[in-house]
């Protein structure tokens, strides 16, 4: 099976809301490790199914230092975000080259199915809490960029579309 290659900014399905998924298969499984074997081979702390043009809300998440820790979240949902925000330097695979400092709350709790097909809550600090965020992002159809303002995201769009 020749694995999936990481869709490219603009296209529409990377602003296109992911289906709910309806129960954990094999299937589903086998799209973890293979989302996970793409996240490592960027390298990145996390991916969301959308980028791989698969329209399923399902994200892994591994921002750990020694890796190999990857969390594996179907229908992802943030039920609480902390006041206190982290600024940190994101970018995406699916617009290379570029990347902006995006503020975001520091920790958050989500709700997730596991790969065990259970629902499980879980907190997220720091660098994992900011990867959940973005991953979740894309899961609702929305990049990174859209969380700077006006100027600065055509500015990181204009530079994108330069180095194309």
């Amino acid at each position: 099976m020749t694995p999936r290659t990481v869709l490219r900014w603009p296209d529409r399905r990377l602003r296109t809301r992911a289906g709910e998924v309806s129960e954990i298969t094999d299937a589903t499984r086998a799209l973890w490790d293979e989302m996970i074997a793409v996240m490592e081979a960027m390298p990145g702390v996390g991916l969301a199914a959308p980028q791989l043009g698969v329209m399923q809300r399902l994200a892994v998440v591994d921002a750990s230092e020694a890796r190999g820790q990857a969390v594996r979240m179907a229908n992802p949902e943030i039920l609480h975000a902390s006041v206190q925000l982290r600024e940190h330097e994101e970018a995406s695979p699916c617009l290379p080259g570029v990347s902006a400092r995006i503020s975001r709350p520091r920790a958050v709790m989500v709700r997730f199915v596991n790969a065990a097909g259970e629902t499980e809550e879980r907190d997220f600090v720091g660098l994992w809490a900011t990867s959940v965020q973005h991953q979740v992002d894309h899961l609702d159809g929305r990049m990174y960029f859209d969380r700077l303002g006006r100027v600065k995201r055509d500015m990181l769009l204009r530079r994108a579309r330069k180095m194309k």
